[in-house]
């Protein structure tokens, strides 16, 4: 997905549902902060996306503009309507947040999870795509180990100690 793609899912989901911002909590949120971001981190066709205010109107999203939809057949990318606890992410996310919001939006905000917001999450989710998204952060320098372990210092200990033991033991240290 490119950056013109995410902006055309966010201009599409607020118009669906007459909604002014929406969170874009998955891995092209990238796009927020690197709208050029490699093309290794670009591969799904997928924008994760809620409405900021009514998250419950993103089954709107999923049935209009989602997986299989004609605007997935056409455009070759989709929403995929998600809700705040589909990401567990650290206690000032809401801070971090990177806005999208331009002519090609139609000035709906897409508020994109900050690069260290999306490394805890996608670490704290555990699958090996996410691991690889994380590697692949650290190798392009997008992040680093340690603005990641400061960020994780707002989870509780548990999560913390988790997102600095999958560091180590999961996604190593390519820049350190």
């Amino acid at each position: 997905m490119r950056r013109q793609d995410l902006e055309h899912i966010i201009r599409a989901a607020g118009g669906i549902i007459q909604a002014d911002e929406l969170v874009i909590i998955g891995s092209q949120a990238i796009l927020g902060s690197y709208p050029h971001a490699p093309p290794e981190l670009l591969t799904s066709m997928e924008a994760d996306v809620y409405p900021l205010t009514q998250p419950g109107k993103a089954d709107l999203i999923d049935g209009s503009i989602g997986e299989g939809s004609l605007f997935h057949m056409e455009f070759g990318y989709y929403a995929h309507g998600v809700g705040p606890e589909t990401a567990f992410l650290p206690a000032r996310w809401r801070e971090r947040l990177v806005p999208i919001c331009n002519e090609n939006t139609r000035r709906v905000t897409g508020l994109c999870l900050h690069p260290c917001d999306l490394a805890v999450s996608k670490l704290l989710a555990g699958r090996d795509q996410d691991f690889r998204f994380v590697q692949a952060l650290l190798r392009h320098r997008l992040v680093s180990e340690d603005a990641i372990r400061e960020v994780a210092r707002e989870l509780g200990e548990e999560h913390e100690r988790l997102v600095n033991r999958r560091l180590l033991e999961r996604v190593g240290t390519p820049n350190r």
